[in-house]
């Protein structure tokens, strides 16, 4: 291996020879723990040490990083104290998740560190998200994140490089090229000779790197570094290195040829290196022997610290106060000036506002620039607000999600416009896995509101009709809002934009031009979890959100039925107290959605009045929802599948009990 020490002076070579030694002594060690079943998982990085270390040290220490499960060195480069990470492969609190994530699935904003999840793909569209609040602060900063080759097959690698070039970021997207995904050959990965070789197709600058020798990862990635904090632009390095064991070590390598192992077992990093320094009388027998017990020496001192440290232990109401990051609402009151408004008006109000009182909020959405969005809502607002708070981005929901998750981690707030709810589906992953998650893993809000216009009724079929609010009530971590009336939609909207939390903001596309309110003018906040009654009555509760209240207030005026009308405003939180006061007065509940009946909020909502208001009961609680099939296009037979006609029936019935 050819070690080109340049002006490297041999201080700076020993301390290089120090970091990658050291990831690999601790890993040694790490593995004899896992076989005395001291620690529960292990994914070795032995052969690839250079790599992490030699990144790691090319960046300034206030620049993130985004490290893989087989970047131990990311870690130790950055001068983490041991016992910390190793309280947290055991689970401690002593580590960075409370005992609630493993081995490296955490991050640190005290070591400007960011973990990854399982998923491999989404936190290179979070470096995207970093670089991009960079860019907004007028930093010299890059971003580094890291993949393995087999995770370019991922959709979302695709995507990040895709955005971090037509946005110009400062990110170096590291990939290491260790040749397996798993037991699965990189040729069954890819079928372009390189990794490098994509970068061609994102108009972008690539490099092929030899990962096991540390001067070339130091010295390139110092030089680009460099290069990036003067010219912000993304590149994409090729790591050519080698995984000597297996995926963890569980899973072993079997399935690897004896000769690959022992060609690659030539190119050994720290030994080859460790060679080097002996021949440049760099490194002696008696220092190499004091810098290993030196190292040794802190892993069973930190080791001990760990050790020593008490199980994990939480309780219920810690559990759960930890799901949400916490947010007391600085309630601002409407003011008595007034004007008539939409719905759709009422939301691009209420979102020029908050764009005037938060300047660290930005808006990404497709076609929500020039073009105003489909439905018009941002329009004006680039000529406003300017092309970097208001971005058009690609079609990748995706990856513009954890952008947004990224730019909360360095400090802003983002509303991500999803054209229809219905495409919600591409950007799932990053909602459920990073935002929702994310607070609860390692004390990271995720500030960030999801604007979802939703909702059949105007003919749009199957794909861009759906009411899909099911899907995230029942994932913690996430707030759920889904206004009626064009006053409450403003004001839930700034309260969800205040919120630090995820917050799914559902926008009913029927309503948007058919529902008109006195609103005020001001800005002005409404509290989650506070549900309104349209209606006073003592024969029947109508619990219902989104079109379903209209629907409601139609039936009850034109049959003239005494009844409670909730309209619940907001879902997670869910207003369980005035629901459960109307159903003890009334002795009857009707539950209205426009969704699909089966595994609906509906349901949630009937097992909690059954568990908590049954000896009030006078009728078994009536669920009405629309048909379980897809949404269909032609007039007639979206009116078949819709709730509103079964609802005048359906109260009947229960009226009638």
């Amino acid at each position: 291996m050819d070690f080109n020490r340049q002006d490297y002076t041999d201080e700076e070579l020993l301390e290089l020879y120090k970091l990658i030694l050291k990831p690999r002594l601790i890993e040694e060690k790490m593995l004899i723990l896992l076989r005395q079943g001291k620690i529960s998982k292990w994914f070795s990085g032995i052969g690839q040490e250079a790599i992490p270390a030699g990144i790691t040290k090319a960046l300034f220490p206030d620049e993130f990083i985004l490290p893989m499960h087989r970047n131990l060195g990311v870690f130790t480069t950055r001068n983490i104290p041991l016992h910390r990470l190793f309280s947290q492969w055991q689970g401690k609190k002593g580590g960075f998740t409370k005992g609630r994530d493993r081995s490296f699935h955490f991050g640190t904003k005290a070591y400007n560190i960011v973990g990854m999840i399982s998923h491999l793909g989404p936190q290179l569209g979070v470096a995207n998200g970093i670089a991009l609040s960079y860019k907004l602060k007028n930093e010299a900063k890059v971003t580094v994140v890291f993949c393995g080759d087999g995770g370019t097959s991922e959709g979302d690698f695709h995507e990040a490089l895709n955005v971090a070039s037509v946005w110009n970021l400062p990110v170096l997207f590291c990939v290491e090229s260790n040749e397996y995904g798993l037991s699965t050959p990189s040729s069954q990965q890819f079928k372009c000779k390189n990794i490098a070789d994509k970068g061609i197709g994102y108009g972008m600058e690539s490099h092929i790197i030899d990962g096991n020798n540390i001067l070339e990862v130091h010295k390139k990635v110092s030089e680009l570094a460099k290069s990036v904090r003067e010219n912000p632009r993304p590149i994409l390095l090729d790591f050519k290195t080698f995984r000597m064991r297996g995926h963890e070590e569980a899973s072993g390598n079997k399935y690897v040829p004896h000769e690959l192992l022992e060609k690659w077992a030539t190119k050994d990093p720290i030994e080859n290196f460790q060679e080097f320094l002996k021949n440049e009388n760099i490194l002696k027998e008696e220092s190499e022997v004091v810098i290993k017990k030196e190292i040794v020496e802190e892993i069973n001192k930190n080791l001990k610290i760990a050790f020593d440290e008490e199980e994990t232990f939480s309780t219920i109401e810690d559990e759960l106060k930890d799901v949400y990051a916490p947010f007391h609402i600085n309630e601002q009151k409407p003011s008595e000036t007034k004007k008539n408004m939409r719905l759709v008006d009422a939301i691009s109000l209420g979102l020029k506002q908050s764009m005037e009182k938060h300047n660290n909020l930005v808006i990404m959405g497709q076609d929500i620039a020039e073009y105003g969005g489909v439905f018009k809502i941002t329009q004006g607002f680039l000529e406003q607000f300017g092309e970097e708070r208001v971005r058009n981005t690609p079609i990748c929901e995706s990856s513009i999600i954890e952008s947004a998750y990224g730019l909360a981690i360095n400090g802003y707030k983002s509303v991500v416009e999803l054209q229809f709810s219905d495409f919600v589906t591409s950007g799932f992953n990053p909602i459920i896995n990073l935002l929702a998650k994310s607070f609860y893993r390692w004390a990271q809000n995720a500030d960030i509101v999801l604007r979802m216009p939703c909702g059949a009724g105007v003919g749009a079929g199957p794909f861009h009709s759906q009411t899909n609010e099911a899907w995230f009530t029942k994932t913690p971590g996430l707030k759920v809002v889904y206004p009626a009336f064009p006053y409450d939609a403003k004001g839930l909207l700034a309260t969800a934009i205040e919120d630090p939390n995820p917050v799914m903001f559902f926008e009913h596309k029927a309503l948007y031009r058919s529902v008109y309110q006195d609103v005020p003018t001001n800005y002005y906040t409404i509290p989650f979890g506070k549900a309104t009654i349209l209606n006073e009555g003592n024969n029947v509760s109508i619990i219902t959100f989104g079109a379903g209240v209209h629907w409601a207030l139609s039936e009850i005026k034109n049959n003239n039925i005494d009844a409670d009308i909730i309209d619940l405003r907001t879902l997670q939180p869910l207003d369980l107290e005035t629901i459960f006061t109307s159903v003890k007065k009334t002795g009857k509940a009707l539950i209205l959605q426009e969704d699909t009946l089966f595994g609906g909020i509906a349901s949630d909502i009937s097992a909690l009045i059954t568990e908590n208001c049954f000896k009030y009961l006078d009728a078994p609680v009536k669920r009405v929802a629309s048909i379980e099939t897809p949404i269909p296009f032609a007039k007639n037979l979206e009116e078949q599948f819709l709730p509103k006609n079964k609802l005048h029936k359906a109260l009947e019935d229960l009226l009638n009990y």
